[in-house]
């Protein structure tokens, strides 16, 4: 198989939609007539931005109102969270669904943004307290719940330690010793103090900052199921720069198709992986970083050492029913590197399954979607 040229595939009845690349010659010569080829960024064209499209196809026979309200697709591209999003959903009820998801995405970026002095994290982050927003509050919650499971690695209080490095401005550059030293010691999620039942959260030290970054984006796929499915909607796909969340299957009854990127190649991708209710949310090195003096600075910075994380691991793929989960530990397994990683899936492989890639090549993927993954690379298989 030729896994060339597309960065997120979904086959669905009458329409392909792939990622960034276009695809291949071959695959679009085999499109049917009753097929339409469309595409979707994972990291975004620039284009179309905040545009409405609604598509619906018919095919060679005559279709009854009812079969085409059920197959009529609507897809919506915004920008948000830094990244251009894609939103998708079936049905008679799709384009309620997708204006109430748009939506949302905007309220969450508005609240939970670190660059927006208007936003209550950014109000936190400049008072040292505040009592936080459902969202807000439940997001915390979850993350400290994730720090003391990945034992640290995943940390929302890195942010001091990221904005050394110049990641959240753009303007990139190696710190030195002195100041890593020292911003390290803010970046601990011990020292946040928060209260479920108030939602009041504080911090221990002065020059605390927290990031809900890490998992921000896989809890606003799964709010946009959940609006879509209290719309009526059973079909539907998200795609929020690459993390994808799709509802149900195909409006044939097929599962969805998702391709994993290539952490070398941003036109090749690693294999393809059929899914159902479920994200499917990648960390790699490749996503954000910049080079100095000839060396390679990327995002995923270690809470141990303050420096991007370099566990031997290039890519992490995490698959599971809960959105905010994937998006949390994509980075914390790419920071634990692969034998520790296998070791957290065994401890719990009841909530998450993961594709792994080495720095030489090799490919590692846990057991329970070893079958549904179709790739050309040789797999190690993770057994419990």
């Amino acid at each position: 198989m030729n896994f060339k040229k597309a960065l997120i595939v979904c086959l669905i009845p009458a329409f392909v939609i792939s990622g960034c690349g276009k695809t291949t010659r071959e695959e679009a010569n085999n499109t049917t007539n009753q097929e339409t080829l469309a595409q979707v960024s994972g990291q975004g064209t620039g284009q179309d931005t905040e545009q409405d499209t609604e598509k619906t196809e018919s095919s060679g026979t005559e279709a009854s109102s009812d079969d085409e309200s059920q197959d009529a697709e609507v897809s919506r591209d915004l920008f948000a969270m830094d990244t251009y999003m894609t939103l998708t959903a079936y049905g008679e009820h799709a384009q309620e669904a997708v204006d109430k998801a748009a939506e949302r995405v905007e309220a969450l970026d508005a609240l939970l943004s670190t660059g927006d002095e208007n936003s209550e994290i950014y109000q936190l982050n400049q008072k040292g307290e505040a009592t936080l927003s459902e969202d807000g509050g439940y997001l915390v919650e979850r993350a400290l719940e994730l720090y003391k499971k990945t034992d640290g690695a995943f940390d929302i209080a890195i942010y001091p330690v990221m904005q050394a490095w110049g990641f959240p401005t753009q303007e990139y550059h190696v710190p030195n010793d002195a100041t890593l030293k020292d911003r390290l010691t803010l970046a601990d999620a011990s020292k946040v103090n928060y209260d479920k039942d108030t939602r009041k959260i504080s911090f221990d030290r002065d020059g605390m900052e927290i990031d809900l970054g890490g998992i921000a984006k896989g809890y606003t796929s799964a709010q946009i199921m959940q609006i879509y499915q209290d719309c009526g909607v059973t079909s539907g796909l998200v795609n929020l720069g690459g993390n994808v969340q799709a509802l149900g299957c195909k409006t044939d009854g097929s599962k969805w198709k998702v391709a994993i990127q290539s952490p070398d190649d941003t036109e090749d991708y690693l294999g393809i992986l059929e899914i159902e209710n479920q994200a499917v949310i990648t960390s790699g090195g490749y996503e954000r970083y910049f080079e100095e003096d000839g060396v390679t600075y990327h995002h995923i910075i270690d809470p141990a050492t303050g420096y991007p994380a370099d566990s031997g691991l290039i890519s992490v793929t995490i698959v599971s029913d809960d959105g905010t989960l994937a998006d949390g530990l994509s980075t914390s397994l790419f920071i634990m590197g692969e034998e520790k990683a296998a070791q957290f899936w065994r401890k719990n492989s009841d909530e998450f399954e993961t594709i792994m890639e080495t720095a030489d090549g090799k490919l590692y993927v846990t057991e329970g979607i070893a079958d549904s993954l179709t790739t050309d690379m040789d797999v190690t298989v993770i057994h419990k």
